[in-house]
């Protein structure tokens, strides 16, 4: 059983996918703390004039501890329809952008009041286009305590994991000690980002995946696992 435990992102990247299908269960992080300006709420798409952000507001509660699962969408501010205008304008000549939009369009005015409820809607509709069925749980469904490592690990043993998988940055705070005390195996993502081809050279990587997906279409999932090797154009 491999596990994989991760903070719920909006629009999220290739290599959140990647650790997705590689999970045999994938846990939604969402009773931590939420924090502003990070991948949460935020991603890039390609533009003409390269990387473009797009944010969600989130209101601002005024607690430092807001979890992740707290945290709101401003409505106040019109950002569904610059969002979706920004996103047609840089990706309508895309071959397979009418393969996923009007759901993209569905899900952007669904006005769900929370933050996370919005990022799950994304993040199962991406899976969904690229065929990835590994099953999501939400830790705070866990009722599971602890901190830092150690909360990771009961997670893990809860589950019955044999490997967690995680990023290469968290080499830098998990203690691997603790992992091979209870027998469960520590895997870093390593992950090796593919060249694809998008709308305007020159090749920008770290995109969201529905860069991927409205220039790629079905084949997205073999591309982003590296089982389909396209040659660079320069």
């Amino acid at each position: 059983m491999r596990v994989v435990i991760l903070q719920p992102g909006f629009l999220p990247w290739l290599g959140f996918f990647d650790q997705l299908r590689r999970a045999d269960c994938f846990v939604i992080y969402d009773d931590v703390q939420y924090t502003k300006r990070d991948w949460r709420n935020r991603n890039r798409i390609k533009t003409q004039a390269g990387a473009k952000y797009l944010t969600v507001p989130v209101i601002n509660r005024g607690r430092f501890e807001q979890l992740i699962k707290e945290a709101e969408i401003d409505y106040g501010q019109n950002w569904v329809y610059k969002h979706l205008a920004t996103i047609s304008a840089n990706y309508n000549r895309a071959p397979f952008f009418e393969n996923y939009f009007p759901v993209l369009i569905d899900i952007l005015n669904s006005q769900t009041k929370y933050l996370l409820e919005l990022n799950i809607k994304i993040i199962r509709a991406c899976a969904n286009w690229l065929a990835i069925k590994t099953p999501l749980i939400f830790s705070s469904d866990l009722n599971i305590s602890g901190s830092s490592t150690m909360r990771l690990i009961n997670i893990c043993q809860h589950l019955k994991a044999d490997y967690y998988l995680t990023g290469d940055a968290a080499s830098n705070y998990l203690d691997k000690t603790l992992f091979d005390k209870v027998n469960i195996k520590l895997e870093y993502h390593g992950y090796k980002h593919p060249f694809y081809r998008q709308l305007y050279p020159p090749f920008v990587p770290y995109m969201s995946i529905i860069d991927l997906l409205f220039n790629h279409g079905a084949e997205s999932l073999a591309i982003l696992s590296n089982e389909k090797i396209l040659e660079s154009e320069d």
